[in-house]
């Protein structure tokens, strides 16, 4: 895909990623055909993500995309990377269908909050369906397995081809590597706060 602009100013730290050589922002667009995607190295706080979701829904109205997909997780700590559990959620019911023929089950209780829930409040509202796709994941570490699982589920209800194979080839180095860097993350901010012990570590997405 396309790289063709960048989401800025929603209030978050200064900062940009290097990847071979080259400077990118950390919320990105991308476009193929008549597919976009968004993808954000960084978490959006709580308290922009009324902001962030507007932004969106308002790309999304400017640009006339007809649907919107999320991808998202929900806490397990005995969760199967071989095998996890994919749950659905729509804001229209003409993406019910869609739910269906993937053989993605709907979550039926739960609550889904933070710039999630923003997301989803704002395109309830509007005539853009939504859906989001809600797999079950550690809370704490980076699990590329069942993120292969969730792109596969993705390429079916856009009916687009993913290759997914060197993310496969590379699973194990990908967990370890990760793991590590987000053990990393939690030593460093617990010798930060002396004073007041780190109650969970932060999400981190990359």
């Amino acid at each position: 895909m396309q790289l063709i602009g960048e989401i800025e100013n929603l209030g978050l730290l200064p900062t940009l990623f290097i990847e071979n050589g080259e400077i990118l922002g950390p919320i990105r667009i991308y476009k193929r055909d008549n597919l976009f995607v968004i993808v954000s190295d960084l978490p959006v706080e709580p308290d922009l993500a009324y902001d962030f979701a507007e932004s969106i829904l308002k790309f999304c109205k400017k640009k006339k995309i007809g649907k919107t997909i999320m991808v998202s997780g929900l806490e397990s700590l005995n969760n199967d990377p071989l095998d996890c559990k994919v749950f659905g959620l729509v804001t229209h019911q003409s993406l019910e269908a869609q739910l269906y023929e993937a053989n993605i089950p709907k979550l039926l209780s739960g609550t889904v909050f933070g710039t999630d829930a923003a997301i989803l409040s704002s395109f309830r509202k509007s005539n853009i369906p939504a859906m989001i796709l809600l797999s079950k994941c550690h809370p704490f570490f980076p699990e590329p397995g069942v993120a292969v699982q969730v792109i596969t589920l993705l390429s079916k209800i856009l009916k687009v081809k993913i290759d997914t194979h060197d993310i496969q080839k590379n699973l194990e180095y990908l967990r370890i590597q990760h793991r590590n860097l987000m053990q990393e993350t939690i030593n460093s901010l617990q010798e930060q706060q002396e004073k007041k012990p780190l109650q969970r570590p932060p999400h981190i997405y990359r």
